[in-house]
């Protein structure tokens, strides 16, 4: 893959992480463009409304991966995996973010805001855009995923 195009959306509640990692990811060599879907404020909003179209960029191929925040990364996450093209991962931990990827071709991490640091954050989006999928036996699994919907 060449340089990398991220969409990124959040929440409320992941409002501030998402102003933490935008310019955290236009700094980086690898990434293209880093478009932001988001909410564009702390007020209250519908996670749907921001992670649909995040899901939505990628699935398409408008962009190369994703990146969703909010509380817990639960909501984000249940809303993404609706797209039959995606696969969205909960990631509160870096290694967990390279398994996503190595095993289970994810294509959005979702970043639980509430319960981990900023720096934690960036060592998951670190890991993420750094990891490629295995393949292999694994490519086998990541198949069968869909369900022809």
């Amino acid at each position: 893959m060449g340089k990398i195009k991220i969409a990124i959306g959040s929440d409320h509640a992941g409002f501030d992480f998402k102003q933490i990692l935008i310019p955290y990811l236009q700094g980086k060599e690898e990434i293209a463009e880093v478009k932001d879907f988001g909410t564009h404020s702390k007020d209250s909003v519908d996670y749907p409304d921001f992670a649909h179209p995040v899901a939505s960029a990628v699935e398409d191929g408008e962009m190369d991966l994703g990146i969703l925040i909010c509380g817990s990364a639960n909501g984000v996450a249940i809303t993404a995996n609706k797209h039959q093209g995606i696969r969205a991962a909960i990631c509160w931990q870096k290694e967990l973010a390279v398994l996503a990827r190595s095993h289970n071709n994810a294509n959005i991490v979702c970043i639980p805001e509430r319960f981990i640091s900023q720096e934690t954050a960036k060592e998951i989006v670190d890991a993420f855009l750094a990891t490629p999928f295995e393949g292999g036996r694994h490519a086998n699994r990541v198949g069968k995923i869909s369900c022809g919907c």
